[in-house]
């Protein structure tokens, strides 16, 4: 069994604590209802508050503990190699636009902690996307010129902080990065402060578009509001089906203590050896906390505990003398033509609104979607409206391939994982600490089997679309390979788009159990 290093435990959620929040336990009324608290739903309700705007913020887990408690936290505009792309596909002007709206949400960033006096570690320093190998070294040329182009103050260098030999990057300068958990919990004070209301342990379930629209919570409590903003990472209300145009990845994170004057003073990211993101973050005197990202994957697919050892491996030869003492873990979704899919959710309707397909880059992206959605819920619109529009025709050329390539693999887990020839054998075969897919009577279960030797099972399919769920071995939870939802052991959800548990099941632990067979993991 391999060896996880560190702790399971997210520096960011260890180091900003916070009081639970009541959950919704009456029918209100408000302006604008927004779902998810994380960066992008605190953010668009607290530029909406400062109008004048009555919200309500409704989390099914806690303030910021999703995504955004477990992110690297990069606040750039450096986003790898995007440019280049979206010159050819989108045009020098939405190259222009991209630039312009994430650097005026990092710049935001800073103006707001200032603002409401957050203490939040934030600090400047300049990104870089580089490489190794000198075959990368064209494209990151003609990023830095089309970032350059795109009105950045970008340029090509060979030379970085990093302590090894680089063939290649681009710099990007007066980039952020932060502390996510102590900057999202002081804005959400702020927004209650001006009356804001937010409420956690609520999960909503459903929308009715209307004016005025309403949502119901799975307690039963309804909140009647004029409009609707779904920030819930993945969209839970899909009535334009943008799943189709969302590709979910899951990525590892691996931390320990160096030296100050070890620190690399920057934010660095690569493509290569299944992507390399490299930060640090202040702990204590002397000492920095080296942050780094990689081994990006498709949820419920493939072995999570060897991935967090080859990172936890790389970061340790790269970086002599760091110990490995936290690891955690993030998930985003990749839009298949490159840009978020932010504003009004689809044609129809008027008043539903939603933040989605960050990419990884979802602190500026987050900052950016509030302050769109509360332009537009106010009666404007940016000049990067269209950009982000979710109700965006699918273009050809910037869109077909990605749009084909996660088709083609939602397929081949929702056909292929029903025709996978199962590994002929019983649930009492599954090893203390670890969990399989099995055939009940016929139905396949997830089970797994805890430490003391006892057997929890639920049912294997998704509660999103059906899809067969796999177990990821680091984290111990059940993941959709198809649209990337995340369940507990005991089937409860972690992650959407599933907005039900997996329903629990009996199984018989006897190896004469009737039709009971294991399938392969992954």
């Amino acid at each position: 069994m391999t060896t996880l290093p560190g702790v399971y435990e997210s520096h960011w959620m260890e180091t900003a604590q916070a009081p639970p929040r009541a959950p919704l336990s009456e029918d209100i009324e408000v302006d604008v209802a927004v779902v998810g608290a994380g960066i992008a739903g605190l953010s668009t309700a607290w530029e909406l508050s400062r109008t004048g705007r009555s919200v309500a913020v409704l989390e099914a887990g806690r303030v910021a503990a999703g995504v955004s408690g477990y992110t690297t936290a990069k606040v750039c505009a450096l986003h790898t190699l995007i440019y280049d792309r979206l010159r050819r596909t989108r045009g020098p002007e939405g190259a222009r636009l991209y630039a312009r709206s994430q650097s005026e949400a990092v710049e935001h960033v800073a103006n707001v902690a200032d603002e409401v006096g957050i203490d939040c570690e934030l600090e400047r320093a300049p990104a870089f996307t580089y490489c190794e190998d000198p075959a990368g070294t064209d494209g990151l040329r003609a990023e830095a010129e089309a970032a350059a182009e795109a009105g950045l103050n970008a340029s090509y260098v060979t030379e970085t902080g990093l302590p090894f030999a680089v063939a290649g990057a681009v710099r990007l300068e007066n980039q952020a990065q932060f502390h996510p958990r102590k900057y999202l919990l002081a804005l959400a004070e702020d927004l209650q402060g001006r009356g804001g209301l937010i409420y956690e342990r609520t999960r909503v379930t459903h929308l009715k578009e209307g004016e005025p629209c309403r949502i119901r919570t799975a307690a039963g409590m309804t909140v009647t509001a004029r409009s609707v903003v779904s920030a819930t990472h993945y969209p839970l209300f899909d009535r334009a089906m943008l799943f189709t145009r969302l590709s979910p990845h899951r990525e590892l994170v691996v931390a320990g203590a160096i030296e100050a004057h070890h620190d690399p003073g920057g934010l660095y990211i690569t493509e290569e050896q299944n992507k390399r993101s490299v930060r640090t973050a202040p702990y204590g005197e002397g000492r920095r906390l080296l942050i780094v990202t990689g081994e990006s994957f498709t949820p419920g697919t493939g072995d999570t505990a060897e991935r967090f050892a080859r990172l936890a491996a790389w970061a340790q030869d790269r970086f002599s003398g760091v110990e490995i003492t936290r690891r955690w873990a993030a998930q985003d979704n990749d839009p298949t033509d490159t840009v978020p899919l932010v504003g009004r959710m689809h044609p129809g309707g008027d008043h539903a609104y939603v933040a989605t397909g960050f990419g990884g880059w979802g602190m500026s992206g987050g900052v950016m979607a509030g302050r769109l959605l509360a332009a537009l819920i106010e009666g404007e619109a940016p000049p990067w409206a269209g950009l982000y529009d979710p109700r965006r025709l699918m273009s050809a050329l910037r869109e077909a391939p990605g749009f084909l390539k996660h088709q083609a693999a939602v397929g081949k887990h929702f056909v292929g994982d029903r025709l996978r020839t199962p590994t002929p054998v019983s649930a009492a075969d599954i090893a203390p600490g670890t969990g399989a897919v099995v055939r009940v009577a016929g139905e396949r279960c997830a089970v797994y089997r805890d430490e003391a030797g006892t057997a929890h099972a639920v049912t294997a399919r998704c509660t999103h679309l059906g899809c067969i769920v796999a177990f990821n071995n680091a984290e111990l939870t059940w993941e959709c390979p198809c649209h990337g939802s995340r369940f507990t052991l005991d089937g409860d959800v972690v992650q959407g788009p599933a907005n039900r548990p997996l329903d629990k099941r009996d199984v018989e632990d006897s190896r004469e159990g009737p039709g009971l067979t294991a399938e392969e993991p992954g």
